[in-house]
This record gives C-alpha cells, structure tokens and sequence, in this order.
C-alpha cells in the first residue's frame, strides 16, 4: 500500500509539473493574443480552465500511479505507461502550438493526436486497471470538448 501511495504522489507530481510547465506558454498569450480570437459561444470563462486542468492533472495522476504500482516489470503496464507519458507530452505540446506559437490549425492537429493517445491510454489503462481507465475519462470528455472549442476558434479566426 506504502509503494502504491508512493507512485500516485509522483505521478500527481509530475502531472502538475507538466500542467504548470504548459502553463507558462499559455499565460503569455491569454492575457493578449488570445482575448483577440472571435470564440464560439460555447466558449467558458477563463477563470474555469485552472481549476478544471488542476483536477484532470490530479486524476491523470492518480490514475498513472495506480497502473505504475501493478509492476513496471510486467509489458503490459510498461506499454500503458508508455502511451501514457506520449499523451502527456502531447498535452504539453498542444498548449505550446496553440498559445505559444499562437496557431491554431497546428494545435487543432495536436489536440486531435492528442485525443487518440488518450483513447489508447484508456485501453492499456483498462487492461491494468478498471479504475485507473475511468479516471481518465474526465480528462478524454475535456480535451473532446477543446477538440471542438480549437476547432471552432481556428474556423472563426481565418
């Protein structure tokens, strides 16, 4: 039980880090760039997307941890891991296209890479553990949501 706490600290902690590290390319144009864009009215409020990133970074964690405690031994949950650390590097890449280089076609391309790594992630997640494959489904439902959202941001700003 100590060991899998263990995993699901790290894990939370390396999520938030890479949550906080996209954070910093996202801050630099939210506050300029873009308030520009013409959004869809769908579009939330700022103030929602920390909150609701921090909670989806927590869950991916936990969700990480869980499957890493099973045994990094065993091929199957070296290979979940694996899928796992590939979207979360997506995750990250996403926000450095999108606000970063400010481009949102290119980030429409990432966020649809992205949302089928977290769809295979899902699987192996599965395969391991139940559980842990259900924590990510918040996660999956949100960036389906800023599928759209990017999709709708990119259409409207030609």
């Amino acid at each position: 039980m100590k060991k899998r706490i263990l995993y699901i600290t790290i894990s939370v902690a390396v999520c938030l880090l890479i949550g906080f590290l996209s954070s910093i390319a996202t801050q630099s144009s939210v506050n300029d760039w873009y308030v520009t864009l013409n959004k869809p009215g769908f579009t939330p409020p700022n103030s929602l997307f920390a909150p609701v990133w921090t909670v989806l970074y927590i869950l991916m964690g936990v969700s990480a941890g869980i499957v890493w405690s099973k045994g990094y031994h065993h091929i199957w949950v070296k290979t979940a891991l694996y899928h796992f650390v590939f979207q979360l590097l997506f995750n990250a890449l996403w926000s450095i296209v999108f606000f970063g280089l400010k481009n949102p076609l290119l980030g429409l391309v990432v966020i649809l890479i992205l949302l089928t790594l977290i769809m295979l992630t899902i699987r192996w997640f599965r395969v391991i553990s139940k559980p842990a494959a259900l924590l990510l489904v918040p996660y999956l439902l949100w960036v389906a949501f800023a599928s759209a959202l990017n999709y709708k941001i990119w259409e409207l700003n030609p």
